[in-house]
């Protein structure tokens, strides 16, 4: 309904209002989401889709639904997929597009201005199996070496004064990197030294090529 309102003549002084309401509206949904989502992980309550679906098109869908709050901070978002990668593959595509929404969206709210990049990278190890390099990288604030593991814990962030300045949970991150070790068996998830964050998936219950 606020969108709806929004579409309508206002006054400045409503149309704040409004936004505001929106902006509370939806940290507030995905705070909902982010704790639902964390407790059926730890319950082990979370099944993976295997199906087929078109690889481009999940991760055009995902950086779509992102690509508005970029423009609003004036941020360049990138990405580059390398056209060897196959346009079908085998998996789920909802985890997929869920861990690409968290990390890509982490880099653009920690960055204030610059370009936020995602780089996919396919490297083919046998028939029909299919290793694939994603990379999400930014020219945000960064974090100190000795912090990077921490904001992979559950409920935890670099430091305070991140929470009051960007909000959050300190679920995202945590949420992405079960999602990812489900979806490639345990073997996939590589913490860098942010700018950078990467991940791989490797064959067996993650992504694979479609026969």
């Amino acid at each position: 309904m606020t969108d709806l309102t929004l579409e309508t003549e206002l006054t400045r002084e409503q149309r704040d209002y409004l936004e505001t309401v929106k902006m509370s509206a939806d940290s507030l949904l995905n705070v909902i989401n982010d704790i639902l989502d964390f407790s059926k992980i730890e319950a082990g309550k979370i099944d993976l889709e295997t199906i087929d679906f078109d690889f481009c098109e999940c991760i055009e869908g995902a950086l779509k639904s992102l690509a508005i709050r970029a423009d609003e901070k004036s941020l360049e978002l990138l990405c580059d997929v390398s056209p060897d990668v196959s346009e079908m593959v085998v998996g789920d595509p909802g985890r997929l597009r869920q861990v690409l929404i968290n990390l890509v969206g982490n880099a653009l709210k920690f960055t204030t201005e610059g370009e936020v990049s995602l780089k996919v990278q396919s490297e083919v190890i046998e028939d029909n199996a299919t290793i694939l390099h994603f990379t999400v990288s930014d020219t945000g604030i960064g974090i100190s070496p000795e912090k990077v593991h921490s904001i992979f814990e559950s409920f935890s962030q670099a430091d305070t004064s991140t929470t009051r300045e960007f909000g959050g949970t300190g679920l995202g991150l945590t949420i992405s990197k079960r999602l990812i070790e489900m979806m490639a068996d345990g073997s996939g998830w590589r913490a860098s030294w942010a700018p950078v964050r990467a991940f791989t998936l490797r064959p067996g219950s993650g992504l694979r090529r479609h026969a």
